[in-house]
């Protein structure tokens, strides 16, 4: 019996160590799983992105649509706009009022309103809200609570380093609250036209009511480009903060915009900001001068690197296909062609006459392969309280289109030249008068008007002359005694 027990007693102890190995390999295979589970996921989330870029390529590209219009390359950006910051001119449209996430690139309106609601000097003071609100992985330049810099640097704080908590701090500033500056930021969006946009914060930090298209972001990359200091500060590739009595680091800022950097070279770079969340993807918005064009250039949704070879793609197709037309220069539809009779010293309306003219200024956006003659266009005199400021002596707007596309507009202008000032018009200025058919309706007008007077005195005199035998026999007699000096009257 005892032999039994043994045996018995070594079978149950072998059973319990097997089930103890059976459970440490589960619970390893368990934790292996629980390991390589996320990273495998993560790998799958990668690739899928990088699929999902490849059918964003194939998406329509609806400036493509307009007959005669250069034709538009593909881009894996799921949205993008290339708009002529001058004349609003829009020559790429991809999907540009699809409402989505911004990420950093939402700091150009953080910046826009600082530069026009505060003082280069104002003091940016850092709360514990506005150190503490943001993830710590977020961008960050390593402000502390109770810091102090001027607004100055806080512009290149966000628009260099992409600083959450400095955005933040610049909002304090000029909103009074964060809220209180988000409220401005959509107030302004509105202002400025936008109808796809809603902002929830001043950094661009994920928040699903936190969105714009790339044709409003347009919009205000318009007002923001056209500030100069901003587009110095926008346009800064490295940034050196010095040690101050309420900022001890000294430290540098160096802009992922390889645009901005020069790690992809390209002429005419006004500034730019990059932007990035996990659901928004890459954003990118970039500026552009020359040949006398400005080109604002976003794309929304990309993947890196492609963000920035997008970007240089539709930069090159923009000013490879397009022109800048002044329209003094070229239109001759709507204003006589040859007019030396009336640019003459002595013209009928001598110099103090009162002329119209087109704006010197005006331009207009036009495929290089068309000219003026191929584009549509119609008058207002609906001139708005911002027009009329602007160009006082303007009494009408042409607004110009090239098959339905709107590509700029001119201004015809009342102009007095004033002839005790010495004040002439350029040789080379065209000009546009009255149409000499209201010359001769009017010449015929005053003929008309001398004839009528004539008959009336005429008919006044016959009446005054005697009209009976006796009244005329006396009407002799007096003269001939007037001519005798006999009578004196």
């Amino acid at each position: 019996m005892e032999v039994l027990y043994d045996k018995h007693g070594m079978n149950f102890i072998n059973s319990k160590k097997n089930f103890n190995l059976i459970y440490r390999i589960l619970a390893l295979s368990l934790a292996v799983f629980l390991i390589v589970s996320p990273i495998l996921s993560l790998q799958s989330y990668a690739v899928d992105y990088q699929e999902q870029a490849l059918l964003q390529k194939e998406l329509p590209i609806q400036s493509n649509e307009t007959p005669q219009w250069p034709h538009g390359p593909e881009i894996t950006a799921e949205a993008a706009i290339v708009m002529e910051a001058n004349t609003g001119t829009i020559l790429y449209a991809k999907n540009i009022h699809e409402e989505l996430y911004p990420a950093s690139t939402t700091k150009i309106m953080t910046c826009l309103l600082a530069v026009e609601n505060a003082s280069l000097s104002d003091e940016v003071k850092f709360s514990n809200e506005a150190v503490f609100s943001i993830p710590r992985d977020g961008s960050n330049i390593g402000m502390d609570v109770g810091q102090s810099i001027t607004l100055e640097q806080a512009l290149y704080g966000i628009m260099v380093g992409s600083a959450n908590e400095v955005a933040n701090a610049v909002g304090e500033l000029v909103g009074g609250t964060i809220d209180g500056f988000v409220d401005m930021m959509n107030d302004r969006a509105e202002e400025l036209g936008c109808t796809n946009t809603h902002f929830a914060n001043t950094n661009g930090l994920q928040d699903k009511n936190h969105y714009t298209s790339v044709y409003d972001l347009a919009l205000i990359s318009k007002a923001f480009f056209s500030n100069e200091l901003l587009c110095k500060v926008g346009n800064t590739p490295r940034y050196h903060f010095t040690p101050t009595a309420t900022q001890p680091d000294d430290f540098y800022l160096n802009n992922k915009h390889k645009l901005i950097s020069g790690e992809i070279a390209y002429d005419g770079i006004l500034g730019g900001k990059t932007g990035y969340t996990e659901l928004a993807r890459e954003t990118l918005v970039t500026c552009a001068e020359k040949d006398s064009m400005k080109l604002i250039c976003i794309v929304f949704k990309d993947e890196s690197p492609t963000q920035f070879t997008d970007t240089v793609t539709l930069f090159d197709y923009g000013f490879n296909n397009f022109q800048s037309v002044n329209v003094k220069d070229e239109e001759v539809r709507y204003m006589p062609d040859d007019s030396l009779f009336f640019e003459s010293d002595n013209d009928v309306f001598g110099k103090s006459g009162t002329i119209l003219k087109l704006d010197r200024d005006s331009r207009i956006i036009i495929p290089k392969t068309s000219s003026v003659k191929d584009t549509s266009y119609e008058f207002a005199y609906d001139l708005t309280e911002e027009e009329k400021s602007k160009r006082p002596d303007a009494i009408s707007r042409v607004d110009y289109n090239f098959h339905g596309v709107p590509i700029g507009k001119a201004y015809i202008c009342y102009n007095k030249v004033a002839e005790s000032k010495g004040t002439e018009a350029p040789a080379t200025s065209r000009t546009m008068y009255v149409n000499v058919i209201y010359l001769f309706i009017l010449a015929f007008a005053v003929l008309l008007l001398f004839t009528i007077l004539g008959l009336i005195i005429s008919a006044i005199t016959d009446h005054r002359r005697p009209s009976s035998r006796s009244d005329r026999l006396r009407y002799n007699r007096r003269r001939k005694e007037f001519k005798q000096k006999k009578t004196k009257f």
